[in-house]
């Protein structure tokens, strides 16, 4: 699902618009529609929200049709191949060649021949309807994200997602009403979470080494400069983005692993955001020295500033800050610095200082810390998935949902957390329009993540 399908193309008639609207394109397709057109503090009754963490029936064999087969999502469709109690029963994507390139994979693994949906933009909807699946993974372009994830709740089958879940409000809350409503899963498959210094961080978080965590620092600084022009790929859709928003467009790399250090959702809480961005000259500079002015491309103009800062204030006061840099040219960073009453975790080299251990005032290798602090997960699946996509980190966290699933636990991340950490899109975008100021986060958990218990430190 790698094209750019809008409301004008011929594949939309009027039967599949009404589908859509229904099943929750709503803002992320409707134009003229921008983040804070949507009132984040609704006061409807949102539907049940459970007092403690969601988890179903055990599954067996986890059939899953997957939508979107492109770059991450042939790394994922791999991944799943190699796990244990899963059977990819239907395979969805606009360009044809991306669904059968993956069905000879499933074939070749040894597993029945599956389904191929490939008749346009929306044929996600028609696979939902007619297949009996357990879970719908998406790693389609972002608009596509949350209908993907409501055609498969509305038609029985959990969700999963690649980041962002969603970025307007609307989104997010069509995504925690619909998982509600339908008592389903719907997670947002942030891989960094997975990543193995995110995960021993965590770790040691859970240890107390670094004391009462006040401060974290996270983000995307990666140039995509070539990938956002690129003829295929996410060079189709990325860019769009770039034209008309202006905010911290993809927060939940960084965001994710220090949220899950700071208890988000469950023991605190996002409470308000400043988001600002500085000039856009990026793109610009990049389109003058590769395209000539009269051409599509040449042409463009784009509103995202090339740096955005944003800074979270959480329920307890704990403070976060989270950027956004993919326009300029620099090494790639997640920054990824978590910070406590004890000591700290920097990232990009990775370094730590804990008082009473370290040299004052210096910093230690973070190497030196691995063989005490590995976490479980990693130290049991070393090596697991490493030579594909980004990593072990991709593998860990398919591993994981299926786990979960297979034997009724809850996911390591749910609903509430795709709907937290995809806000900051929209969010970050209303505070930049308007001077600024700060916005309020939704309580996507209306109170309950005052009471739901901290992640645990899972194992394999």
């Amino acid at each position: 699902m790698e094209g750019t399908p809008g409301l004008h193309d011929e594949s939309f008639d009027r039967r599949t618009l009404f589908k859509l609207g229904a099943l929750g394109a709503g803002a992320a397709l409707l134009p003229g529609c921008s983040p804070g057109d949507v009132d984040g503090d609704r006061t409807v009754d949102h539907g049940s929200v459970p007092d403690k963490p969601v988890s179903f029936a055990p599954i067996d064999t986890v059939r899953v049709g997957f939508v979107g087969i492109g770059g991450m999502g042939s790394v994922h469709v791999q991944n799943l191949l190699d796990i244990d109690g899963v059977e990819l029963t239907a395979l969805c994507d606009i360009v044809p060649e991306h669904a059968e390139r993956a069905r000879n994979w499933v074939v070749e693994a040894g597993q029945p021949e599956p389904t191929l949906y490939t008749r346009g933009d929306t044929d996600f909807i028609r696979m939902c309807e007619e297949e009996d699946l357990d879970l719908v993974y998406t790693a389609t372009p972002w608009r596509w994200h949350v209908p993907v994830c409501v055609a498969a709740m509305e038609n029985g089958a959990h969700a999963a997602t690649e980041v962002p879940a969603a970025y307007t409000l609307e989104d997010c809350w069509r995504l925690v009403e619909t998982a509600e409503a339908k008592s389903k899963h719907c997670v947002m498959m942030e891989n960094v979470n997975y990543g193995r210094w995110e995960m021993m961080v965590f770790h040691m978080v859970r240890q107390g080494i670094f004391g009462e965590i006040l401060h974290g620092e996270g983000g995307y600084l990666h140039d995509l400069r070539e990938i956002k022009f690129a003829g295929s790929g996410e060079g189709l859709w990325r860019r769009e983005h770039s034209k008309t928003r202006n905010g911290n467009l993809y927060p939940t790399h960084g965001l994710g692993p220090i949220a899950n250090c700071m208890d988000i959702n469950r023991g605190d809480q996002f409470d308000y955001i400043v988001s600002m961005s500085g000039p856009s000259r990026g793109l610009q500079n990049y389109a003058r020295d590769n395209f000539l002015p009269e051409t599509p491309k040449g042409s463009e103009t784009y509103e995202l500033g090339d740096v955005n800062v944003s800074l979270i204030m959480t329920a307890q006061g704990r403070t976060i800050y989270v950027s956004h840099d993919t326009n300029l040219p620099r090494p790639y960073s997640r920054i990824h610095m978590v910070q406590g009453t004890r000591g700290l975790f920097q990232g990009y080299p990775n370094r730590i200082y804990v008082e009473g251990h370290s040299e004052g005032h210096r910093w230690d290798d973070a190497e030196t810390y691995i063989q005490d602090f590995e976490h479980p997960l990693w130290a049991q699946m070393a090596g697991v998935g490493e030579g594909r996509g980004h990593g072990s980190m991709d593998y860990l966290e398919d591993y994981r949902l299926i786990k979960c699933l297979r034997e009724g636990l809850p996911t390591d991340m749910n609903v509430y957390d795709a709907a937290a950490l995809s806000a900051v899109c929209a969010l970050s975008e209303e505070s930049v329009a308007n001077r600024s100021r700060p916005i309020d986060f939704p309580d996507f958990t209306r109170g309950h993540w005052k009471n739901w218990p901290q992640l645990d430190v899972v194992t394999a």
